[in-house]
């Protein structure tokens, strides 16, 4: 498990090699919530997940991504906000390895 550094803004891009792949993260706020996408090499994996305290992001081996995502409320059970990022609310990724055999 790695935990990827947040800020507390509504829009953000980040870019990390993890497990091995070239890792772009889109996450921004909507009305509805907080929501992410996934990108590898500059393809699409997932887009426009709603993010969810202790629900991974990714979920579908199909899809081809190694390892997932999960945001973790530190202070609760809520649903991650923009304003508690970095703080309250932390992105973890988790390795192949941290996963269930034959997810991820």
């Amino acid at each position: 498990m790695l935990n990827i550094p947040l800020q507390a803004v509504p829009s953000q891009v980040l870019t990390a090699s993890l497990g091995g792949q070239s890792v772009q993260l889109e996450i921004f706020q909507k009305q509805t919530g907080l929501y992410m996408n996934v990108l590898v090499n500059n393809a699409a994996i997932i887009t426009g997940v709603l993010c969810e305290n202790i629900n991974r992001i990714v979920r579908s081996l199909y899809l081809g991504f190694i390892g997932d995502f999960v945001f973790v409320d530190n202070q609760g059970n809520a649903d991650p906000y923009y304003s508690g990022l970095g703080g309250r609310f932390s992105l973890i990724y988790l390795e192949q390895s941290d996963l269930p055999s034959g997810i991820g």
